[in-house]
C-alpha cells in the first residue's frame, strides 16, 4: 500500500549497493564485539576503546539504515547526506584503528596462557574487525562526491579531509597528554594553541555542515572554509618548525631516544608522535586547500 508521497518504506535502503554496505558493516560490527564479549575478552584503556568503536558504530549504522528504510530522515533537522557522509570517514577511521589496535594488543600465536579457544577468538574477531574496516571504507569509496556532481559538501575530498583532520588531532591530543612536556617551552604551548584552534574550527565547519545551517549565516561560509583552510596551513607551517626545533634539537631537548626511558612512559616518543603527525595534518590541510578551490557548497542534501 502507499501513500500519495510514494511509497512507506525504502527499499533501496537495504538493496541499492550503498544499503548492502551498510548491512554487512551492522553484520561485522555486531560479530565482533558480540566474539570479544562472549569469550575473546579485552582489558585496559585500549580494549575499551576498540569496544567502544564496534558498540558505537553498529549503534549509529542501524540508526542509519532505520531512519532510511522508514523515511524518517527526512523530519530530522540535519542535513542527512552530510550527516551519512561525514559518519562514513569517521567510522572508517575508527574502525581501521581498532582494527590494528585490538590483533597487536590482545593476539598471540601460541594458547599460553589464555588458552586456545579464547585465542581463536580473539582471531576471529580480528578477522571481523577487518571486514568492518572494509565495509566502510566501501561506502566512503561509493557516495563520495564524483567530478561534477552536486552533492554534499562532508561527501567532497575536502569534506572528508576535515574528519581526517580532527581524526588526527585527536592522535597528537592524545600523544600530548601523555607526558610529552609541552608546557616546558612558550613556543610548545604555541604549537598546542594552534593544533587546539584548528582542531575546534574544524569540528565547527563539520557541525555546520551536518546541521545544514551554512545557508542561514550571514557570512558567505564557503569563502570562510577556505580561508580557514589557509589560515590553519600557516598554523600548522609554524608548529612543524617549531615542535621540531625546541622537542629534538640538542639545546632544549634530546635528538635521541634517552637510553633510561621507560617503555609507554617516554615524553620523547610522545613528542616523536605530536612531530610526526603535525607533519600528517599539515599535507591535509595542503591537500584540502587545493581541493577547496574545486567545489561549491550544497547544504540542503
Amino acid at each position: 500500500m502507499e501513500s500519495a508521497g510514494g511509497p512507506y518504506l525504502n527499499t533501496a535502503a537495504v538493496t541499492s549497493p550503498v544499503g548492502i554496505a551498510r548491512l554487512l558493516q551492522m553484520t561485522f560490527g555486531c560479530t565482533t564485539f558480540s566474539l570479544v564479549a562472549h569469550q575473546g575478552g579485552f582489558s585496559a584503556a585500549y580494549g575499551t576503546f576498540c569496544m567502544f568503536v564496534w558498540t558505537f558504530c553498529f549503534a549509529i549504522t542501524v540508526f542509519i539504515i532505520a531512519c532510511e528504510f522508514t523515511h524518517l530522515h527526512s523530519c530530522l533537522r540535519i542535513s542527512w547526506g552530510n550527516f551519512t557522509a561525514a559518519f562514513a570517514m569517521l567510522a572508517t577511521l575508527m574502525s581501521v584503528t581498532a582494527a590494528v589496535i585490538y590483533p597487536l594488543y590482545f593476539v598471540q600465536l601460541g594458547c599460553y596462557p589464555i588458552g586456545c579457544e579464547v585465542r581463536d577468538f580473539r582471531i576471529a574477531a580480528s578477522v571481523f574487525a577487518g571486514l568492518l574496516f572494509v565495509a566502510y571504507a566501501v561506502e566512503v569509496f561509493l557516495t563520495r562526491a564524483k567530478p561534477g556532481q552536486v552533492t554534499s559538501y562532508m561527501a567532497t575530498v575536502s569534506g572528508l579531509l576535515k574528519i581526517v583532520q580532527a581524526f588526527v588531532a585527536c592522535i597528537i591530543f592524545g600523544a600530548l597528554v601523555n607526558d610529552s612536556q609541552y608546557g616546558k617551552y612558550v613556543a610548545t604551548q604555541w604549537c598546542v594553541a594552534v593544533f587546539s584552534f584548528c582542531f575546534v574550527m574544524t569540528v565547527v565547519v563539520v557541525a555546520f555542515s551536518v546541521t545544514g545551517k551554512t545557508a542561514t549565516l550571514w557570512f558567505p561560509f564557503e569563502r570562510s572554509v577556505v580561508v580557514y583552510t589557509f589560515v590553519a596551513v600557516l598554523l600548522y607551517v609554524s608548529a612543524a618548525v617549531v615542535w621540531p626545533v625546541f622537542c629534538f634539537d640538542s639545546k632544549y631537548g634530546s635528538p635521541r631516544r634517552p637510553a633510561l626511558c621507560a617503555k609507554g612512559r617516554c615524553p620523547w616518543d610522545s613528542q616523536l608522535v605530536v612531530a610526526i603527525f603535525t607533519y600528517v595534518n599539515l599535507l591535509l590541510y595542503v591537500a584540502d586547500l587545493a581541493y577547496s578551490q574545486r567545489i561549491r557548497f550544497v547544504s540542503h542534501l
